[in-house]
């Protein structure tokens, strides 16, 4: 297939699609309101003809500071019709870390909530390069430009002609074990995402994809708002998971679908049996990780779980099946679109079954990043010969299922073992009175590392750090037992829900910390409801 063979692929010709085919469909759903597919089709166009009269054009960095809306979506779509550069950032950013994300962005132009102002405006001295802002619910400001007044263009501008291959949107990682990088994808990347993940879904025009993840990941950005463009359905957009209150949003948008991670899952399966555990009309939940409680969890909820494996850089290669059996403890099995290898620390194939680092490649051209923004030297580390080397550990059997085994750099040396985070997280998982822990190594006076596990117990229990280390004694090899346990009432996370493992790292052993080997008296912990 030509670069020039796929001219016009990308969401812009998705959404032109659509809005012809079924106009009055609704495409996006808020807690604040619906957009049909026409209409988000003529604002997106009148928003676009609004900036390119500000004078963004194909190649040209905007950023978005923004909560999950209506407006956001459309300004995403409206940098896509004119072959901007998009890049929506992390709404936690302040300060250095925020100019930061704006140079690697180079955005010339920054679009932003009115609540983000009292961020953005210390650093606009810092950031020559940043032109204009555009503020969502202006509410009287005279500094900047507001977004209602490009709104109320009504003069569509026609779609530029953009190679697919070029870069339409920065996604920057998660940044939990360091600095993100700003993964380029391109307007190939994020149609054919959208339309691989609607396919092997089984997703279909009468389903409401809910997600309450950010639009500046993956999940809700391709994987929601262009899969559902991708089948004609609905992706509806929550502002952030909340588990005491997700079943009523999930009613309230009239979700049949939702995407989980981390421990969403988790939190929802500990909170006391109620009434609206069944109080719904969904019929898929996806995600990553499944638990070891599946069967538990589906016939509690009645909602089928799928799991997958995927990431910004390399996509989704790794679906449950649709049809044929799942196989518990792995995350699917490679879709025919992707390559899928586990290779040794040399880059060569190990034979099925042998754990070593996950490779990815695409069968098709745009399925994997372009790269990361401005870092080529981070780039030619990760993408080899074609193949993405993801970091994370794993084995492939004869079938093609894949089983993850957690990150390569998430693994804790101790005394000769190379112990698997992750491995550590899900034992203590099991135990019915946590909600969620996080492994890290910290120094050990006898070299190498020690480990210790940051444990949140769930609402209303009581439960010692003595208690969770006779459980882990009871039921892992010495070596996966922690030395040192932390009791909190929350862990440090990205608003994806990841763990911030670093921040871990940097507590390190506390006055606070039980040490199994000083002869602590056992400490109540009693978590709030």
């Amino acid at each position: 297939m030509t670069v020039a063979a796929m001219r016009g692929s990308g969401i812009t010709a998705m959404l032109a699609h659509a809005a012809a085919r079924t106009p009055d469909a609704v495409f996006l759903r808020t807690h604040e309101g619906d957009l049909t597919y026409r209409q988000v089709e003529q604002r997106s166009a009148g928003l676009a003809a609004a900036f390119a009269a500000a004078g963004i054009g194909p190649g040209r960095g905007v950023a978005l500071l923004m909560h999950n809306s209506l407006e956001q979506v459309l300004v995403w779509f409206a940098l896509a019709r004119l072959g901007a550069l998009h890049t929506p950032l992390n709404t936690a950013l302040l300060g250095n870390h925020l100019i930061r994300a704006l140079r690697v962005a180079e955005a010339s132009v920054l679009v932003a909530d009115a609540e983000f102002l009292p961020v953005v405006m210390p650093v606009l001295d810092q950031l020559p390069e940043l032109r204009r802002v555009v503020v969502n619910g202006l509410a009287g400001e005279q500094r900047f430009d507001d977004l209602a007044d490009y709104q109320c263009r009504t003069d569509p501008y026609p779609p530029a002609e953009i190679d697919d291959l070029a870069a339409a949107t920065l996604l920057f990682t998660s940044g939990t074990t360091g600095a993100s990088k700003a993964c380029v994808l391109s307007h190939r990347y994020l149609a054919r995402q959208g339309q691989l993940h609607a396919t092997h879904m089984g997703l279909r025009t009468d389903d409401v994809l809910y997600c309450p993840f950010p639009l500046f990941h993956i999940d809700a950005a391709t994987l929601t708002v262009v899969a559902a463009l991708a089948c004609g359905g609905t992706a509806a957009l929550g502002r952030r998971f909340s588990g005491s209150r997700f079943w009523d949003d999930v009613n309230a948008l009239d979700a049949s679908v939702f995407n989980f991670m981390g421990a969403t899952l988790t939190i929802l399966w500990k909170q006391p049996p109620s009434e609206k555990d069944r109080a719904h009309r969904v019929r898929l939940a996806w995600g990553v990780p499944v638990p070891e409680w599946r069967q538990g969890w589906e016939e509690r909820f009645g909602i089928p779980l799928r799991q997958v494996y995927g990431l910004t850089d390399g996509g989704v290669p790794v679906y449950d099946p649709l049809e044929g059996p799942q196989k518990p403890g792995t995350c699917g099995k490679v879709i025919p679109e992707f390559d899928v290898r586990i290779v040794n620390d040399s880059g060569h194939p190990l034979p099925s079954g042998h754990p070593g680092e996950i490779v990815v490649r695409g069968r098709e051209p745009g399925l994997l990043m372009n790269g990361y923004h401005a870092m080529p030297e981070a780039t030619a580390q990760v993408l080899k010969n074609g193949w993405l080397h993801t970091g994370d550990l794993g084995t492939l059997d004869d079938e093609g299922y894949l089983t993850f085994e957690g990150r390569l750099s998430d693994s804790i040396r101790r005394r000769g073992e190379n112990i698997s985070a992750y491995e550590v997280e899900q034992l203590l998982i099991r135990h019915p009175e946590v909600l969620e822990a996080a492994a890290v190594g910290v120094p050990s006076e006898l070299t190498e590392e020690d480990l210790k596990v940051v444990v949140v117990a769930r609402p209303g229990a009581r439960v010692t750090a003595e208690e969770l280390h006779e459980f882990c004694l009871a039921t892992a090899p010495a070596f996966m037992v922690p030395r040192y346990i932390d009791l909190v009432p929350a862990l440090p996370k990205t608003p994806t829900q990841k763990i911030e493992k670093f921040r871990l790292k940097q507590d390190g052993i506390t006055p606070a910390t039980w040490d199994s080997q000083a002869q602590q008296t056992p400490r109540s912990y009693q978590q709030s409801g």
